[in-house]
């Protein structure tokens, strides 16, 4: 059994959305791979004395509806196909939420764990500035897996010292002092919960007293939780790097978000038991939220998980097997591409508060992300029956799709 790339089962939905919704197949052909794929080394003279070069890239995807944005991981296993398919959810992430921005990804191959605070400012400064082009007319880098706040606000200093004028829309995800959206840091949490709340309308599903299962009790993962629990949802399960944790009469979310704060895992929680060798996906449940990383729900597993709801909060955590043997055993999925949109939507509203100089409040900021993911949905579910198409997936991507063709078709493209 050969699992595919991130990068080929991403292919593969927008192949078989393109032929359901009958996309001008020269849409499709562009489509195929990113219009620029930038790669760089960095040398790094370390604070010891040593020396060592780290490869970086950028993948520019399409920018069909607007200049190039968003995420910028450090890790030290990122590969060129990860950032690949990543900027390519991201282009029909944008789309699926009626975003007038390309789809970009990048990262540099580093351990920022391994680096010290002067090593790892030197690193991501000399990333922006290796970044061509960069602006945000060009492309605004926001933050992902190994960076943050402090991150961006280095690429935005840089990008300020370079051009020698100020320019807050020039990065996304930076902190609300520099320019940054208030409700930044929460919102692909808060976005995914608004696609729960959908779903489970959807089929009927009451919200409190159902029961779900986070894997990946993180950032996003734990702001889910904290919503789903707030709504009378019992988390019964948890999980991280480290292992997983089980109450079948549910979690003290609040009481959980201290423990991992302090210890940095959910392991060893107070009324909790270890789930073991257990696999998270195979737990009873009604809602269950994969808030990791890609391909974790598999072939091997996918017949096994017993949740009636599915919501990807994490990109591409369900590969195409996994996905066929969930639609058969009638699992309704909400796919990544809305689900996760959070993020890329007030990146959106980050870029265009700093733009005109009009900063929003947070109920603003909130309200708005609300609209736009229960369009998304909505959208989604209705290219789905429209297509009569399998899965609320392929309606995404078709919605998706459709946008991208009208623009390149008007832009003279094909």
């Amino acid at each position: 059994m050969t699992t595919l790339s991130v990068f080929q089962t991403g292919l593969n939905t927008l192949n078989k959305a393109g032929e359901i919704g009958e996309i001008n197949p020269r849409v499709i052909d562009i489509l195929q791979g990113p219009k620029r794929i930038q790669s760089f080394r960095i040398p790094l003279k370390k604070d010891d004395g040593s020396f060592e070069v780290y490869q970086a890239y950028r993948s520019h995807y399409s920018n069909a509806l607007g200049p190039y944005s968003n995420g910028t991981r450090v890790m030290p296993n990122l590969s060129l196909d990860e950032v690949m398919a990543l900027s390519l959810f991201m282009t029909i992430k944008h789309c699926a939420t009626d975003i007038r921005r390309g789809g970009a990804k990048g990262g540099i191959v580093a351990d920022p764990a391994k680096l010290t605070i002067n090593e790892y400012e030197r690193l991501i400064r000399a990333f922006i500035r290796a970044l061509s082009p960069k602006g945000p007319w060009g492309d605004a880098p926001g933050a992902d897996i190994g960076t943050g706040e402090q991150a961006m606000a280095w690429m935005l200093d840089e990008y300020e010292q370079i051009t020698g004028y100020s320019c807050p829309a020039a990065v996304n995800d930076k902190p609300p002092i520099l320019g940054g959206s208030l409700g930044g840091e929460p919102a692909t949490g808060r976005g995914c919960f608004a696609t729960i709340m959908d779903a489970a309308d959807q089929i009927s599903l009451p919200i409190k007293g159902s029961k779900a299962v986070i894997q990946g009790f993180g950032q996003v993962g734990g702001v889910v939780a904290q919503l789903l629990h707030g709504a009378g949802c019992k988390v019964i399960a948890a999980s991280d790097i480290k292992g997983g944790i089980i109450n079948e009469e549910g979690l003290d979310i609040t009481k959980l978000l201290a423990h991992t704060t302090q210890t940095g895992s959910v392991i060893g929680f107070d009324g909790s038991d270890a789930l073991g060798d257990t696999d998270i996906f195979s737990l009873q449940c009604d809602i269950m939220v994969p808030a990791a990383v890609q391909n974790v729900i598999t072939e091997a597993n996918g017949s096994s998980v017993k949740a009636k709801i599915v919501v990807e909060a994490a990109n591409g955590p369900i590969t195409t097997e996994g996905d066929k043997q969930l639609q058969d055993n009638g699992v309704l999925v909400v796919p990544d591409v809305i689900a996760n949109a959070g993020g890329a939507t007030v990146c959106h509203f980050e870029m265009s508060q700093g733009l005109s100089n009009n900063y929003w409040t947070l109920e603003q900021v909130n309200s708005a992300l609300d609209t736009k993911m229960h369009d998304a949905y909505r959208d989604a579910a209705n290219c789905q029956k429209q297509y009569q198409a399998p899965s609320m997936r392929i309606g995404a991507w078709i919605s998706a799709l459709k946008k991208l063709e009208l623009a390149m078709t008007l832009r003279g493209w094909v």
